[in-house]
């Protein structure tokens, strides 16, 4: 009796198929690409609009409290005029006025700053 339940077993295990798990038939990409290829018409292309670069924001000076505070006022003077403006965009105006400057303007403006020291305080 036990000969015939490992016959039956036996059988039963050599006729039945196992799934392979896991596999599937993988077309290589070249094949694919030749039988769907893609076309582009100048339509296409055409309707895509182009993602402008993001601009990446540096936040990297020192400056005296006295300087911040005069940020203050220029945006309280802001505030008066009905322009509602944040600490960048007085820095960025600062800038433009800077880059209209001429050489002796400039100087002028730049030799008129106090040093400050670079870095960060140190931990104590």
């Amino acid at each position: 009796m036990a000969t015939e339940k490992a016959e039956t077993t036996a059988k039963k295990t050599a006729t039945t198929k196992i799934p392979a798990v896991g596999k599937k038939a993988v077309k290589p990409v070249a094949e694919q690409a030749a039988k769907n290829p893609v076309k582009a018409t100048p339509q296409s292309v055409a309707k895509t609009p182009k993602k402008k670069p993001k601009v990446k924001v540096v936040r990297d000076f020192s400056m005296p409290k006295i300087e911040y505070q005069k940020i203050a006022e220029i945006k309280e003077a802001c505030l008066k005029a009905g322009l509602q403006v944040k600490k960048s965009e007085v820095l960025r105006a600062g800038l433009k006025a800077l880059g209209e400057m001429n050489e002796a303007q400039l100087k002028r403006a730049i030799a008129g700053l106090a040093k400050t020291k670079i870095g960060l305080p140190k931990k104590a």
